[in-house]
């Protein structure tokens, strides 16, 4: 028989009931994923000593990573950017934590394993800053608050650091592109999540598509 790592039982009435894993791994939007994975990942970058994976449910059903790591030496402002930028470029999107929290050590019991039920959740606080200073931030800003379910989300704010995840980042992607005729790659919405930055990217894009011009009528 295949061993799939699910617990399972069969009650007197012959129903198989399933009651959790023998392992770590979690399933999240149909995918089967291993923490340990994601965790070596978080390490593998020179800025991160050491990294525990959390699943976080803060809307019942929608399951989603939140990557908890401990910077070498003094933390830098951005490392919970690089960090993200350097996860994009060795992980397929759903193994991409939708959040990262920077944390001066990570909890342990008193036998000192990984307390992994007393890592924090990421704080999710949005509109706080300036408003949107040209109407491209505004409807951008307006688009990242209705794919995130949020009342308003200003353009300093992190999609990722929202709840966002690689699922609702295409579902943006796709608005973004119906409300502002402009195409962006997956990957390039990871790197600048932020509509601030996104205002520069899909500017960018809009000056490198290639005008296109009737053919002169041939003589016959």
């Amino acid at each position: 028989m295949y061993r799939t790592g699910d617990l399972v039982r069969w009650t007197t009435d012959g129903v198989l009931e399933y009651l959790g894993r023998t392992d770590d791994q979690v399933k999240i939007r149909g995918f089967r994923i291993e923490p340990g994975e994601i965790e070596a990942a978080l390490t593998a970058h020179q800025s991160v000593a050491q990294a525990a994976l959390l699943v976080g449910e803060d809307i019942p059903g929608d399951k989603r990573l939140v990557g908890c790591l401990v910077p070498t030496g003094e933390a830098d402002p951005d490392v919970a950017v690089q960090v993200k930028a350097h996860m994009a470029a060795v992980l397929p999107d759903y193994m991409i934590p939708s959040a990262l929290v920077v944390l001066d050590r990570l909890p342990v019991t008193s036998n000192g394993k990984l307390a992994r039920r007393a890592l924090p959740a990421p704080v999710i606080a949005s509109g706080g800053g300036r408003k949107p200073a040209t109407e491209k931030e505004e409807i951008l800003c307006a688009l990242f608050a209705e794919i995130l379910g949020l009342p308003e989300v200003g353009p300093d704010d992190d999609f990722f650091a929202l709840g966002g995840h690689s699922l609702l980042a295409t579902r943006l992607i796709n608005r973004i592109r119906t409300a502002l005729d402009v195409e962006i790659a997956l990957s390039a919405f990871f790197h600048n999540p932020v509509p601030a930055q996104l205002v520069k990217v899909l500017g960018e894009r809009k000056r490198e598509r290639p005008v296109l011009r009737p053919r002169s009528a041939r003589n016959t």
